[in-house]
């Protein structure tokens, strides 16, 4: 292998690493989010199919996610009239979206 040939593979493998490396910084940046959002039953009323039951989601900027940090039940029974399966309701949300999934830090339901 020639001196030329070296200095070429070895300046390739040093952009191909820092551009893997700016990638993977990139992908793990969080946004804190901190909103007014519509809550709600994520597979009665959000139509998320990724998992089976009732379970509670936000939808924030017109899209959904499974919520983690509070359950369904934590906020009543959500097959009430008024409930998460039978209404959309709007809470002051704090957290943040992790592969697909809303992680609340504050959870706060609002007065209708």
């Amino acid at each position: 292998m020639t001196i030329s040939n070296k200095i070429f593979s070895t300046l390739f493998f040093l952009f191909f690493l820092s551009t893997s490396f700016l990638f993977a910084q990139e992908k793990t940046k969080e946004k804190e989010i901190n909103q007014v959002a519509e809550v709600s039953c994520g597979q009665c009323n959000f139509q998320l199919k990724t998992q089976k039951g009732c379970d509670l989601a936000v939808r924030i900027d017109g899209k959904a996610y499974f919520v983690d940090g509070t359950k369904i039940d934590d906020h009543g029974d959500a097959h009430a009239d008024d409930g998460f399966c039978n209404a959309i309701k709007k809470a002051q949300v704090k957290g943040t979206i992790v592969k697909g999934r809303f992680k609340a830090t504050s959870f706060k339901l609002l007065k209708e």
